[in-house]
């Protein structure tokens, strides 16, 4: 690659050309996860999809290993590699409401926070995750599970269409009637099939939820709470997005001082309803359960919900992350999820299963690449501190509770929970029946496999 050529490429953008050697270039590379330390080649900053044309251009015409990064962030750093090119999406920031249609364009480098912001002010909102920082584009492709799932699906049941720039340079629109196979595949197959450069999705009536968190002394409760979240999930209502997690008590305001740093049983909800109708959804589990460290469960803006627990994760922490697909939870499974979670190595370390059930249950397996339809919960374990020296602590005890766990549970995870290190044959497993398929649709757009950095799916031989 000569001088002359990266000039020209440089000269064929709107947005900007960052090299090694750049005041900006420090900056412009770091990512969410502080675990995580790549140096890429060169870091194009799109404009807009003309950018985007000519960037996978110049990354496949010279031979570079190419990485897209988003608005949000990726536990294992896929957004960036070392010594390729990453194209940056982050600054193709536009939402557009349509509320005649409740359908929502998004530019992929929105999070979750951008669109909830455009959107709530006509009473609406696309089921996303349970984080404003996260990323649009890499939640959509990778299913997408939130409060909002239980009763209107997955982020990928609500996407209508995309438009997508592929490894030929070429510009389609993917949906249920141009470029099915693709939309198809585009649906839970994660970053292997182009850039996205723009997401329609469908919105539904949510302004005013009754949402919060309760937190349970985990040592003295842990096995109550979550045995009477596994009995009363199945026969709740689907307006309530409720998940069970275990953590510690952050050693902060405006916790309750007494419980600060004890291990948490917390139950975290947001019904989509009034306050008077979310207490009776949530009555037959909570008047069984003893009394918790606190219960801060109100009336609240959606968009407050999706951003309660930003303060707790700004970029540059270490993460470790770990995922699994959750079927059942015998009693067995439940006292070794309670101790392997007391070993945590930090305050900020966590447990989380995400319900399974509801509109998700009414997709079949194959009608998106996402198939873990008949699972019951998304499991993610994550180890998150901030001091760089407890790296290895973070990975060792993420490595150990899931190890402990997966005898459990059946076998693939969610692709957004997992690291760079878990190899093919557990990507297989995630997507089941639904690989060889993928596989092939990956060789027919990404023959030559150029969008690799990614949990990759192999173009078929």
């Amino acid at each position: 690659m000569r001088d002359e050529d990266v000039t020209k490429f440089a000269g064929t953008i709107r947005g900007s050309l960052i090299q090694r050697g750049d005041p900006e270039y420090e900056e412009a590379r770091k990512l969410y996860n502080g675990m995580i330390d790549k140096h890429p080649l060169m870091i194009a900053r799109c404009a807009d999809v003309a950018d985007v044309i000519s960037a996978v251009n110049f990354g496949r015409d010279n031979g570079l290993l190419v990485a897209i990064r988003g608005g949000g962030h990726n536990g294992p750093g896929l957004g960036s590699c070392d010594d390729g090119l990453v194209i940056d999406l982050s600054t193709m920031k536009g939402v557009r409401v349509d509320p005649s249609t409740r359908t929502v364009r998004v530019g992929p480098g929105c999070t979750s926070g951008d669109v909830d912001h455009a959107t709530h002010a006509f009473g609406l909102a696309v089921p996303f995750g349970i984080v404003s920082t996260t990323g649009v584009a890499g939640l959509t492709l990778g299913g997408g599970s939130g409060y909002l799932t239980r009763k209107y699906g997955l982020t990928i049941d609500n996407l209508l269409e995309a438009d997508v720039v592929l490894a030929d340079g070429s510009f389609v629109t993917a949906s249920k009637e141009e470029n099915p196979d693709l939309f198809w595949a585009l649906r839970g197959g994660g970053g292997n099939f182009g850039v996205v450069t723009s997401f329609l999705f469908q919105a539904h009536p949510v302004k005013m939820v009754f949402a919060g968190p309760i937190f349970w002394d985990a040592a003295l409760h842990g096995k109550e709470i979550m045995s009477a979240y596994r009995d009363f999930l199945p026969k709740s209502p689907e307006e309530l997005g409720v998940f069970v997690g275990l953590k510690t008590v952050p050693s902060m305001d405006p916790f309750p001082r007494e419980a600060w740093g004890k291990r948490a049983c917390a139950i975290i909800s947001s019904f989509n309803g009034t306050e008077e109708d979310g207490r009776r959804a949530l009555a037959p589990l909570l008047d069984k359960l003893p009394a918790p460290f606190f219960n801060w469960m109100g009336v609240m803006p959606f968009p407050a919900i999706q951003g309660l627990f930003d303060p707790f994760f700004p970029k540059g922490l270490q993460w470790y992350w770990k995922g699994d697909f959750v079927k059942d939870l015998p009693d067995a499974a439940i006292d070794t999820y309670i101790s392997e979670s007391a070993k945590a190595p930090s305050e900020l370390s966590l447990m989380h299963l995400y319900p399974i059930d509801g509109a998700v249950r009414r997709v079949s397996r194959d009608e998106t690449a996402w198939g873990a339809r008949d699972a019951t919960w998304s499991m993610v374990i994550a180890g998150i501190d901030s001091n760089p020296q407890q790296a290895g602590a973070l990975t060792r005890w993420g490595r150990a509770y899931w190890e402990a766990v997966h005898k459990f549970n059946p076998g693939g995870a969610y692709v957004n929970f997992m690291m760079d290190d878990e190899g093919e044959a557990r990507v297989k497993a995630s997507y089941g029946d639904n690989y060889p398929r993928l596989a092939a649709i990956k060789k027919k757009y990404d023959p030559a496999n150029l969008f690799r950095v990614n949990q990759n799916i192999r173009p078929a031989a």
